[in-house]
């Protein structure tokens, strides 16, 4: 597969991430929501995502072996601070005189979907992936997952299918100053919105404890 990406003639469309969808970039300390995100997922959602039938069991094992200092994981959360869409950017081995690529996996909740957030994912990585050097962004997936293929379309990516699966690609331009910038504002951005969340959840919770808690009237 990395031969096939150092000899594929491909379109350098950048791919710019926007703020209109907070993408958070996601640490160790996530994983019990990336479980728990991934666990959510139905039978046919986990074999579009995972490429065939995945019961809780591998989720588990996927989750536990996820490597937070050599992948980037990324994340957009609800209000409830629920992880409701992540993506994972997988760096592919180097080997001397190709390209230097990854790969992106992206998963939405039902209820997180329509809304752009896996657009803003693959932008997120996209900007990630150039300023860490990364030369070719990679998608596989199976080929009737319409979700996944709208997507890399829609990135200018290049499609190519076989046997039932698809892969699909990107090349990127190098790192600029501007791409430095984007990702640190989107960064700032993503923590923003996630601290106003979190005050907004722990208020949100205060009352619900203060109204619920049962009034003892002094007699």
């Amino acid at each position: 597969m990395h031969n096939k990406l150092a000899n594929s003639h491909l379109p350098s469309k950048p791919y710019a991430a926007g703020l209109a969808v907070p993408v958070r970039e996601l640490h160790a300390g996530h994983r019990a929501k990336v479980l728990r995100h991934l666990l959510l997922l139905n039978d046919e959602d986990r074999r579009l995502r995972f490429g065939s039938q995945t019961p809780d069991e591998v989720i588990h094992h996927y989750v536990e072996h996820l490597n937070f200092n050599r992948d980037t994981v990324f994340g957009s959360f609800d209000s409830q601070l629920n992880l409701i869409a992540m993506a994972h950017l997988a760096y592919l081995p180097k080997v001397t005189g190709q390209a230097l690529a990854a790969e992106f996996g992206v998963s939405v909740l039902p209820t997180g979907r329509g809304q752009g957030i896996g657009t803003a994912l693959l932008a997120r990585a996209s900007v990630h992936s150039r300023n860490t050097r990364i030369e070719i962004l990679y998608v596989h997936c199976l080929a009737n997952n319409k979700a996944m293929m709208h997507l890399a379309q829609k990135a200018g990516m290049r499609v190519e299918y076989a046997y039932g699966d698809a892969d699909a690609y990107l090349t990127l331009p190098p790192a600029n100053s501007g791409t430095i910038v984007e990702e640190a504002a989107n960064e700032q951005w993503a923590d923003f919105d996630y601290a106003v969340k979190e005050n907004w959840k722990r208020s949100r919770d205060a009352w619900s404890w203060f109204l619920g808690k049962r009034v003892v009237r002094a007699t």
